[in-house]
């Protein structure tokens, strides 16, 4: 599959956020956001194909590591995005999974299907769905498996304009998904490439979160490393 970057680092997003992690970046997206902050694997995908085998050995390289992130771009269009996931999770890693959710999983390349992909099939011009799938161990039961999948979700939205128009956007896609998704499990991001916009945007973003109960999220890279590839 076509890799833009591996490297080592701290989630900066997210419900992981501070934990080091293995980023595995596939180049290549289904979706040309305004707000794109990786066009190197998605307005112009670039980087190597790589195998299977060779992911996991580079991963490995990192001893520490006990969690990779799976990162785009959109790494669901990834054709052996699947058997990637499966050979880490067999190998004992935590694996994120980072996707805008609108591509749904094929169940013989990803097992447990995302619960979150196949419920909250997000379009939108500026958000990012994010979730984790995690294996569900000795249970037959599709139905079940899915539960214990969507437990693990959350979703974590960018958020540029002040006031009510990107929330509203937001809580009217969340109505359309049927689903009950708590608002601790919906983590709103300042939208921000520079430490100064991010700071600023955050000043008021913690305010809305506080009115309507949802869960802010710093972007810690952004203020431990600013907007850089590898990091």
């Amino acid at each position: 599959m076509l890799i833009s970057e591996i490297f080592y680092s701290i989630q900066g997003e997210g419900e992981l956020t501070g934990v080091p992690s293995v980023f595995v970046r596939t180049s290549g997206c289904n979706l040309r956001c305004a707000w794109c902050d990786t066009p190197y694997a998605s307005w112009n995908p670039e980087g190597e194909q790589r195998t299977v085998d060779s992911i996991v050995a580079e991963v490995q390289g990192h001893a520490s590591a006990r969690h990779v992130v799976l990162t785009g771009g959109e790494p669901m269009i990834a054709k052996e995005i699947g058997a990637l996931a499966a050979e880490l999770k067999m190998l004992g890693y935590h694996i994120t999974i980072e996707t805008a959710a609108t591509v749904p999983p094929d169940g013989n390349r990803l097992r447990p299907r995302l619960a979150f992909a196949e419920a909250a099939q997000l379009r939108p011009r500026r958000h990012r769905a994010r979730g984790v799938a995690q294996e569900a161990r000795g249970d037959p039961l599709a139905a079940r498996c899915r539960a214990r999948v969507a437990r693990r979700l959350w979703l974590a939205v960018q958020i540029c304009r002040r006031g009510a128009a990107d929330v509203d956007e937001l809580e009217g896609m969340l109505a359309s998904l049927g689903r009950d998704i708590p608002r601790h499990k919906v983590l709103l991001m300042p939208e921000a490439t520079t430490l100064e916009t991010m700071r600023q945007r955050a000043n008021w973003l913690s305010e809305t979160c506080k009115t309507r109960g949802y869960r802010y999220a710093h972007r810690l890279h952004i203020e431990l490393y600013g907007n850089r590839r590898g990091t």
